[in-house]
């Protein structure tokens, strides 16, 4: 799996929103089915460093995704490095998904000068835990889903959840996974300890699909669902998107979530009576697991589907790097070194 490449684009600093070097910690518990395991602790530094390599350079704009705030990862600005070319540091949230940019101005960087931009986090990530069969039992495929959760029962860049093929593949599926509940239901003779057929089986069944007909591999290149059916093989990122493209064609949100170097998707299951609802993860390489993420991995983002102001009418499955700045007196743009590193 890769990031996707650098794009140049412009940003506007009307749309910022300034965050102190104490950045709150989101305090976490367990959340109804969910379980967590003992937090992972680790220190992440992210940034930039822009040089005006071919001459001077004004009105540098610089964008780097930063690690994620959510249930399972708590994350604390520790330090930061900044020059005096800097002018402004910011963060923003990004629409369409869960993620967040740093975002760094340099109004003028005179020839042969670096700027630094770069923030250290420390970062708690708590594995999630599988949370029973008791548990999940119960739990439903959304019958009303919220605007909020629409965005992942839609296509997305590289998930083609609308494709004619991967509808039928699902069609498939259910069929064989009914007709083989009803086979051992009438074997068992409606046994005590009989698992009944539910929302969770079903699309732990689509997840079997993609594991049983995907070989893992690793890709020059990232493939979308379509592309990783007709090749059978994908690395974490082709088969993560099949999966979501998959539950998406069964009604069932479900979305990518990408992590440090890695990329594994999520579904979202509810409780009827309440409608409150989860997201439960699958790992995409290594060992199965559905339903859980033994590994407290480093989360960035979460969500395939980003809109940013700057660009209204693209959607990016990524929020990535990206820079822009203009020469002064005939020079040429400046370059970027992005830094992205665990300590």
């Amino acid at each position: 799996m890769r990031f996707v490449p650098t794009i140049a684009l412009a940003l506007l600093a009307s749309l910022w929103v300034a965050s102190p070097l104490a950045a709150q910690l989101l305090e976490t518990t367990e959340d109804g089915p969910l379980r967590y395991g003992d937090p992972v602790e680790s220190r992440f530094r992210v940034g930039a460093e822009i040089t005006a390599r071919r001459g001077d350079c004004r009105n540098i704009l610089a964008m780097v995704p930063v690690p994620l705030e959510c249930a399972e990862q708590k994350v604390r600005i520790i330090d930061e490095e900044f020059t005096g070319d800097v002018e402004r540091v910011a963060y923003r949230d990004v629409v369409g998904g869960e993620a967040r940019q740093m975002l760094i101005s340099v109004p003028y960087l005179p020839a042969g000068a670096t700027a630094k931009a770069i923030v250290t986090f420390e970062i708690e990530t708590r594995p999630v835990l599988h949370p029973g069969e008791e548990a999940v039992a119960g739990l439903v495929i959304p019958k009303r889903p919220s605007r909020e959760l629409k965005r992942y029962l839609s296509t997305s860049p590289y998930i083609e959840s609308r494709s004619g093929r991967i509808r039928r593949i699902v069609r498939e599926v259910m069929e064989q996974l009914e007709e083989g509940d009803a086979s051992e239901s009438a074997a068992a003779n409606a046994a005590a300890d009989a698992e009944p057929l539910n929302d969770w089986r079903r699309l732990e069944a689509l997840y079997d699909y993609v594991l049983d007909n995907i070989d893992y591999l690793e890709q020059p290149e990232d493939t979308s669902a379509l592309q990783t059916l007709r090749d059978g093989e994908a690395d974490c990122h082709g088969r993560s998107a099949l999966f979501c493209a998959l539950a998406r064609a069964a009604d069932a949100p479900a979305r990518i979530v990408w992590v440090n170097g890695h990329a594994f998707a999520e579904f979202y299951l509810e409780d009827p009576e309440s409608e409150q609802g989860w997201w439960f993860p699958i790992e995409s390489a290594g060992s199965r697991c559905f339903g859980e993420m033994p590994l407290g991995r480093t989360i960035m983002q979460k969500g395939d589907n980003f809109r940013i102001p700057e660009r209204p009418n693209d959607r990016l499955r990524y929020a990535n790097d990206w820079l822009t700045g203009k020469p002064a007196r005939g020079g040429g743009p400046p370059s970027v070194r992005y830094i992205r590193e665990t300590l």
